[in-house]
């Protein structure tokens, strides 16, 4: 007579030492201690590795970068250049999404980068990061990070057209 015996061990919910864990036991389940790691808005070119290099962290099993270029197009009308130009209180709009993207994710490290100043097509206008825990998690604090601060902070976007108009965007 066979017996079938199944075993199984879910790696997520047993510590190294073999008692049982809750999955968000460990410490790199959560939030980093202090995990805003960049906020900035430059009037020199964007760097995708120090923003990057900024949200390194070893318990992130996840990290989402979001870049912003300057497109060749908006609105059907062909864009030769832009400028951005911010009110001076921008970074700290920017710290303050910041600070609520960590309270509403488990954030390992943040970091967000705009471009002020002249761009041409194909320029870096914009670079932010996240990572947490969980890929899922990374992707969703990016997006809400990314899409809060455009809505938000008070930073303009001057386009010039090829047919010689021009027109201004607000942010908020």
């Amino acid at each position: 007579m066979y017996r079938a015996i199944t075993l199984f061990r879910l790696v997520s919910r047993v510590r190294h030492d073999g008692g049982m864990a809750a999955i968000d036991d460990h410490p790199g389940e959560h939030a980093a201690q202090d995990p805003i790691k960049l906020i900035a808005v430059r009037d020199t070119a964007l760097s995708l590795d120090e923003v990057f290099g900024a949200v390194g962290d070893d318990a992130a099993g996840g990290t989402a970068l979001f870049v912003g270029t300057v497109r060749n197009h908006d609105g059907g009308a062909d864009v030769d250049a832009l400028g951005y130009s911010c009110h001076p209180s921008a970074e700290a709009e920017m710290r303050r999404i910041a600070e609520k993207v960590v309270a509403e994710f488990p954030v390992r490290a943040l970091a967000a980068v705009h471009r002020v100043g002249d761009l041409v097509v194909g320029d870096l206008a914009v670079v932010v990061a996240v990572s947490c825990p969980h890929r899922g998690e990374a992707f969703e604090a990016c997006r809400k990070l990314i899409d809060d601060l455009k809505h938000e902070v008070p930073i303009w976007k001057h386009q010039r057209f090829s047919d010689g108009t021009q027109e201004w965007v607000g942010a908020c």
